[in-house]
């Protein structure tokens, strides 16, 4: 394991923090999160900068390069309030077009990269623990089409998404890993009802009820009952790309945090001078450390295919959810009543914190996949 980066991946890190310090601070994060839909200019910045390239191959208009890359980027952004779907259309619904056919991918990537095409994966249920043997969105299969029948929960762009990746029940039942299919369809297809809706920190999901939708087997990514190891080989890479986002957002978290306490003062002194606040922010910055060593090392196991991959990442989500609650809690209780106000990025860092962990299973449920017998 190689876990220094190269030249091209450290200019890939520096170009997206001078993005971050040009483009986001709080007074636009919060007009942001007034509008629906977003405003689509971030999108666009980031198509002509070529980030929305990053994981394609150079053969669809891509720049060839892979989960580690990715990582370098999103830990860049997640160190401003960049509201983007970048999760959403460029890992999830990217990886799975990546796993599509070559005509799909011919007609969808390049529309992709150039900042045209957004997409959602439907995979979150209602009054189920997230796990994606757990999905019950039936597909019926009749003839050379499927009927897509339930609702999906919580799902990231699915409001501004065209198209959708959907998972769905062809066979079996719940918790079995077989009998479940990827479906590509087309958000605006009859039958499809969105409610929009915004996520704890501002950014945008949807309750997608499906009644009746009919979908061609054609448009099946793999194969018809075998969508099980496609969907997780995606969300792998999508935990994966969470944790590097919410990696950067931690360590704001820590820097504001102990820059503050250089200049609150107290007692005629600052306050950094208090041994017991030295110690608490000394145990926020190991728990950061400790995260980021965890995200390079579940990163790299994945890219080089080491068996214990899969644990790693599981690892990687747990200890997002564990030490980022750590790390936000104790940034708020060390800036005081001021550190939940909408005025200071504090507040904000910590409700995309809070949303990370939420999504695709929190730290409990990632700790028990961790734990499973291989």
């Amino acid at each position: 394991m190689n876990f220094q980066l190269s030249e091209e991946q450290q200019m890939l890190a520096d170009s997206a923090k001078r993005f971050v310090r040009d483009n986001s601070n709080v007074e636009t994060h919060r007009q942001n999160k007034k509008l629906m839909p977003l405003n689509e200019m971030t999108w666009q910045q980031l198509a002509e900068l070529g980030w929305l390239a990053v994981p394609f191959e150079e053969e669809h208009g891509g720049m060839g390069m892979g989960p580690l890359e990715t990582m370098v980027l999103l830990e860049a952004l997640g160190e401003g309030l960049i509201m983007s779907p970048y999760i959403a259309t460029v890992v999830l619904g990217g990886g799975f077009l990546r796993r599509a056919d070559a005509g799909t991918q011919a007609k969808t990537i390049p529309a992709l990269i150039e900042g045209r095409l957004q997409l959602a994966f439907a995979a979150e249920e209602y009054e189920r623990v997230f796990s994606l043997e757990n999905t019950t969105l039936q597909g019926v299969v009749k003839g050379d089409d499927v009927v897509l029948n339930g609702t999906k929960a919580s799902v990231m762009n699915g409001d501004q998404a065209d198209l959708l990746v959907v998972l769905a029940r062809t066979a079996g039942q719940p918790g079995d890993q077989q009998g479940l299919s990827l479906f590509l369809v087309d958000a605006n297809a009859e039958g499809i009802e969105r409610v929009p809706h915004r996520m704890v920190d501002g950014r945008q999901g949807a309750e997608i009820r499906f009644a009746d939708v009919s979908v061609s087997q054609a448009e099946c990514i793999g194969e018809l009952n075998k969508g099980y190891d496609v969907a997780k080989a995606v969300l792998q890479e999508g935990l994966l790309a969470l944790s590097a986002e919410s990696v950067g957002s931690m360590s704001v978290l820590l820097d504001d945090t102990v820059e503050y306490t250089k200049t609150r003062k107290q007692f005629g002194v600052s306050i950094s001078k208090f041994q017991v606040l030295q110690f608490r922010m000394t145990d926020m910055f190991i728990a950061m450390e400790q995260t980021r060593s965890l995200l390079l090392a579940s990163t790299l196991k994945y890219v080089e295919g080491h068996a214990d991959a899969d644990k790693a990442v599981h690892a990687m989500k747990a200890q997002l959810g564990r030490a980022g609650r750590k790390i936000a809690q104790e940034a708020i209780q060390i800036h005081g009543g001021m550190g939940m106000t909408d005025e200071l990025g504090v507040g904000h860092f910590v409700k995309r914190l809070t949303a990370a962990d939420g999504l695709f299973g929190n730290a409990d449920v990632h700790l028990r996949e961790m734990v499973k017998p291989a």
